[in-house]
């Protein structure tokens, strides 16, 4: 059988983390063992960032964040939440560049829902400087 993660199945994980709700999101050990399997699978590495980045440390999500866009670069949210991360760390401008990467992929992909969320993230950063 195949694991729901998060509402989105993936065959790293034998079978079902969790019919709970909210999902039960796989531990960092859980996805670092499937990466083990799978270094280069997209969405285990954003799992992996997303939950070093939902423990609060950020600096940690950054490797995999980068590492998922590398392997997704079509995937916005891939760039969304690294930009997240990176704001966290204070790298304002370093955040301003990964979001115009991936407001291009959305563009590129015809995601009017992502360009508005990356524009409006875009358009926060400016106002703050």
């Amino acid at each position: 059988g195949r694991a729901a993660v998060a509402g989105v199945w993936h065959p790293a994980f034998g079978g079902r983390l969790s019919a709970a709700y909210p999902p039960v999101m796989p531990s960092l050990e859980q996805l670092q063992r499937a990466l083990d399997t799978s270094p280069g699978d997209a969405f285990l590495l954003y799992g992996l960032a997303m939950e070093h980045a939902r423990l609060g440390d950020h600096q940690a999500a950054l490797d995999p964040f980068a590492r998922a866009v590398e392997a997704d670069p079509a995937n916005p949210y891939h760039h969304y939440h690294m930009a997240r991360s990176l704001e966290a760390l204070g790298r304002a401008q370093d955040a301003r560049a990964v979001l115009e990467a991936g407001l291009e992929q959305a563009k590129i992909h015809h995601d009017t829902h992502a360009q508005s969320e990356l524009t409006e993230f875009l358009d926060r950063l400016e106002d703050e400087d």
